[in-house]
Formats: C-alpha cells, structure tokens, sequence
C-alpha cells in the first residue's frame, strides 16, 4: 500500500494505477489469444540499431540531453540526441545483463518470441534497476497483446524514469487500443512534451484532440 501511495503522487505514473484498474474488462480482452498473432503493424519507439559511444556520467549527460532534444532545431539534430539518450538508457555495467539484452533482441528480431521473454525475465530479474529491461519487457507483452503485464513494466520504467517517451508513447498505444482515447491522448501529449520529435506522434494527437476535446470553433 505504501508503494501504491507513492506512485499516485508521481503525475506520470498515477494514470497507470488508474487505468490498470478500469480496463480491466478490455484487458482480459486484449490477452484472449483469438485476438490475433503479435502485432506488427504498430512500430514502438525503440534504441536505433546502432549507438553512438557516450560518457560515464548518466545523470547530467541525460539533463543536458532532454534540454538539448526540445530545442533542436531541426529533425536531423533532434534525431542525434535522441540517439544519445537512448544510449544512455541502454547502458548497464553488467556484462550478463547487456549479453541477455543482445540475445533478447535477436530472439525478437527473429520471432522467437518465447524465447525472448524469458531472457528479458532473467535482465529484470538480475538488474531490477535497469530501465532498459523493464522497457524491453513491455515492448514485447505488447506485442503479444498482454496489455496487463505490459501496463506493470511501463510503470517500472516510468517510475525510475519518468522522462521515458518511448513508454509513454506505448501507453498511448495501449490505452488506445483499449479505446481510453482520453487517457491515450494524455499519454501520448506526455511523450511529446518530453521529446516533440517523435515519429507520428503528433498526428496521434491531433487526432485524439479532435476526438476528446472537439474541433475548434
């Protein structure tokens, strides 16, 4: 109870509890294996394939790097920085949970989706303070439209890291997906307060504000 307590505090993570809570109904929906084969046809933000090499001093390299990532001037710089901050993200100094990430990724990669899981498992396990993990794990219950278990690991990642934008977003898609459009929209105007830069975001929320809020008079 007094975990729950803290997280209502945290804005960012406060729309979580709720929501687990409400959709329940569509969640039981969403895990019903009828429902279809892992989704493809939604793209997550994810870790470029290739990182640049960046510094040991996590905490102020990602201040300097939200600020840098809202005032970049174009698509191209803000790319850059964003490729900086996920590097950071993916950073660990365990060499066994960097290895299980690789392979996780190769499973995934190769649709060996079990597989994958329980690597990811064995990183969150290990490594209960890696964000990285966590965010992993999410992606790929997502997937497997496990929404329930994809909503606990989004609230992991955002309660070590609130400026998450790449599990904001995934929590737009899902309470999209559930038809929470107000929820998704907050969500996804969450991710781009953080990084304006994602790829159709903004249109996620052009579309969800006219929906919720109504076109402009």
């Amino acid at each position: 109870m007094a975990l729950r307590f803290r997280l209502a505090r945290n804005g960012l993570t406060a729309i979580l509890l709720t929501a687990m809570v409400s959709a329940v109904p569509a969640l039981a929906f969403a895990q019903d294996p009828r429902v279809g084969p892992p989704k493809q046809q939604k793209k997550l933000p994810e870790a470029p394939s290739k990182l640049p090499n960046v510094g040991a001093d996590r905490t102020r390299g990602l201040d300097f790097l939200f600020g840098a990532l809202k005032a970049a001037p174009d698509e191209a710089s803000a790319k850059h920085v964003e490729a900086r901050i996920w590097a950071l993200w993916m950073q660990t100094p365990s060499d066994t949970a960097a290895l299980l990430m690789m392979r996780a990724k190769a499973a995934m990669d190769a649709q060996q989706i079990d597989i994958a899981l329980k690597l990811l498992d064995a990183v969150v396990k290990l490594r209960p303070d890696y964000v990285e993990g966590w965010n992993r794990r999410a992606t790929l219950f997502y997937l497997k439209n496990d929404y329930a278990h994809s909503l606990e690991d989004i609230e992991q990642v955002l309660v070590r890291e609130p400026r998450h934008f790449g599990a904001l977003a995934g929590l737009g898609m899902i309470m999209q997906d559930l038809g929470d459009e107000k929820r998704a929209l907050d969500a996804f105007r969450k991710a781009l307060a953080i990084n304006p830069h994602l790829e159709k975001v903004p249109d996620l929320v052009k579309t969800l504000s006219e929906k919720v809020e109504g076109r402009d008079i």
